[in-house]
C-alpha cells in the first residue's frame, strides 16, 4: 500500500524520468513577473528534488548529491554556495543525536530502563501501556529516527511482552491484547516525537527551514516549553483511549513483570558505561534546557555529548561510520535546507508570500491557521515520510499563513507535531510504523480506523491545550 502511494509501483527508471520532466516542465514555464530566472531555475531543482524524495527512483541522499551537482552546472549556484548547507549547527546537532541513540543502544541502558519500569508498574496491560510511555519519553531527546528509537528499542521490548503473555497474531489468541500494547507502544514513539525538538529529525528540518526561509527559529527549551503540557496530556489520554477502543481480554499482567525481572537479571549489574551513559545523558539534557542562560548552541552540546562518549570509550570511532542514517541525513538535509535557504534569498519566498496573501485577504490569521492545519494533517494519507511531508508542504504551507499574520514561532511548533501526530493515519504513516504494524496484531483497515481517531485526538489536543500554552508563552 505504501508503495503505490509514493509511485513505487513504477520502475525506477520511469519514475527518475517523471522526477526530470516534472522539474523540466517548471524550468521551461516562464518565470512570473516579480521573480527571477536564478529563483525560478532554483524551484525547478527544488522540486524535482522533493518529487525524487517522495517517488525514490534511488536513495534520497544520492538524490540530494545529483541535485546539488546540477545547481552549479546550470549556473544556478555557486560551488561554494551549493555545499554552504553542510555547515548547518541544525543538522549536526541531528547526526549527534543519532550517535547519542547508538550508545543507548550499544550500552543496553536504554532496554534497562524500559524493564526497570516494566519490573515496578507493569502487572496491568494498561499500565504496560503507560510504561512503555515513559520509557520512551526518557529516551526521545536523544533518539531522533523513530525508527532507531521504536525499532531498536521499544519494538523488540513490547514484542517481548506479548508473547510473555500469550498474545499470538497467527493463532489470534489474546489478540485484541496484542493489539492494543502495539499499538500503544507506536503511540508513545510518536507522541514522545512531538514533545522534544530531537525527538525526530523533522521537528528539526523544520525549525531549519523557518531560519532560512524567516530568519526564526526555536530553541531546544522553548519547544519543550510549548509541547509538553499538550504532549503529556496525550501520552496519558491516547493509551487510555486505545484501551476503550481496542478492549484487551487481558487486563492484568503479572507476566510482564516476572519477564522483566529476568531480562534485568540476565543484563546483570548496572556497567560503568551505562552510569557514564547516564551523566552524559542527563548533562546535555541540563545544557539544552538553560540554553537562553548560557547560549551554547544545541548542536555543540550534543557534540560536546559525543565527544565525551568517544573519550570515555562508550563508543569507538567505527560505531560513529556504520551510523548510515545520520550521514544521510546530513547529505539530503544539508542540500534541501541549502535549497529553500537560497529561495529565500532570491527573494521566490517573499513573492509567494505575497501572491498568497491576495488571495486570503480578509480571513483572519487564526481561521486559516485551522483549516490549513487540518488540510496539512490530512495530506498525509498521500505520504510514507514525515520527512517528505515537511520537504514537500511545509514552506509553503508557512509561508501562507506567516504572510497572513500568524507569528513563525507557532506556525513552526504546530506544523512540526501535527505532521507527526499524521503519522497515525496509515499503517505507513512513518519509518517506524510498518515495524508495528508487521506484528500482525492488527489488520490495515482497523488500523486506519483506530489511527484515525487518535490523530483526531490529536488534532484536538494541539488546538485547544496546544494555542493556547503558545499564546501564553507569547508564540502566537
Amino acid at each position: 500500500m505504501s508503495e503505490k502511494k509514493n509511485g513505487q509501483g513504477m520502475g525506477p527508471l520511469l519514475r527518475g524520468i517523471l522526477c526530470v520532466a516534472i522539474g523540466a516542465a517548471i524550468w521551461f514555464i516562464p518565470a512570473p513577473d516579480g521573480v527571477g530566472p536564478q529563483a525560478w531555475g532554483l524551484l525547478a531543482v527544488f522540486i524535482a528534488t522533493i518529487a525524487g524524495f517522495i517517488l525514490q527512483p534511488m536513495p534520497i541522499g544520492a538524490i540530494a548529491i545529483i541535485a546539488c551537482t546540477l545547481l552549479p552546472l546550470l549556473g544556478i549556484m555557486k560551488a561554494g554556495e551549493a555545499l554552504a548547507g553542510f555547515s548547518n549547527t541544525t543538522i549536526w546537532l541531528i547526526v549527534s543525536a543519532f550517535m547519542f541513540a547508538e550508545g543507548f543502544i550499544k550500552t543496553g541502558l536504554g532496554k534497562r530502563i524500559s524493564y526497570l519500569l516494566l519490573s515496578r508498574f507493569g502487572k496491568s496491560s494498561l499500565r504496560v501501556a503507560y510504561v512503555m510511555s515513559a520509557a520512551d519519553f526518557i529516551i526521545a531527546p536523544f533518539t531522533p529516527s523513530n525508527t532507531a528509537r521504536g525499532g531498536g528499542i521499544i519494538y523488540p521490548i513490547i514484542r517481548s511482552v506479548t508473547a510473555a503473555i500469550g498474545a499470538d497474531a497467527e493463532s489470534g489468541k489474546n489478540r485484541r491484547t496484542g493489539a492494543f500494547l502495539m499499538f500503544s507502544a507506536y503511540a508513545a514513539v510518536i507522541t514522545s516525537a512531538c514533545i522534544f525538538l530531537t525527538g525526530a529529525s523533522n521537528n528539526v528540518l523544520c525549525n531549519t527551514l523557518a531560519q532560512e526561509i524567516f530568519g526564526t527559529s526555536i530553541g531546544w527549551g522553548a519547544w519543550f516549553a510549548a509541547c509538553i503540557i499538550p504532549g503529556l496530556i496525550l501520552s496519558i489520554a491516547t493509551p487510555y483511549l486505545l484501551y476503550k477502543l481496542i478492549d484487551p481480554e487481558l487486563k492484568e499482567t503479572p507476566e510482564t513483570m516476572q519477564l522483566a525481572r529476568e531480562e534485568l537479571s540476565r543484563m546483570g549489574a548496572m556497567t560503568g558505561k551505562e552510569k557514564i551513559l547516564c551523566v552524559i545523558f542527563a548533562s546535555a539534557l541540563v545544557l539544552w534546557a538553560t540554553g537562553s542562560i548560557h547560549h551554547i548552541d544545541s548542536a555543540f552540546v550534543a557534540l560536546l555529548g559525543l565527544s565525551a562518549m568517544l573519550l570515555t570509550r562508550i563508543l569507538d570511532w567505527s560505531d560513529i561510520t556504520k551510523q548510515h542514517g545520520a550521514w544521510d541525513v546530513l547529505v539530503w538535509m544539508g542540500v534541501l535546507v541549502n535549497m529553500a535557504a537560497y529561495l529565500s534569498k532570491f527573494g521566490l519566498m517573499k513573492w509567494f508570500a505575497g501572491a498568497m496573501s491576495a488571495q486570503f485577504a480578509g480571513m483572519p490569521w487564526m481561521t486559516m491557521l485551522i483549516v490549513l492545519c487540518l488540510v496539512y494533517t490530512f495530506a498525509h494519507y498521500l505520504l510514507a515520510s514525515n520527512s517528505a511531508h515537511i520537504m514537500a508542504l511545509f514552506a509553503a504551507f508557512a509561508t501562507i499563513l506567516v504572510s497572513a499574520g500568524a507569528p513563525v514561532l507557532g506556525v513552526l511548533i504546530l506544523l512540526g507535531a501535527l505532521c507527526n501526530s499524521a503519522s497515525f493515519l496509515t499503517h505507513y504513516g512513518c519509518g517506524v510504523t510498518p515495524i508495528f504494524f508487521g506484528a500482525g496484531f492488527m489488520g490495515q483497515g482497523q488500523w486506519w480506523k483506530i489511527g484515525f481517531i487518535v490523530t483526531v485526538l490529536h488534532i484536538v489536543v494541539w488546538m485547544g491545550v496546544g494555542l493556547p500554552v503558545m499564546k501564553v508563552l507569547g508564540m502566537l
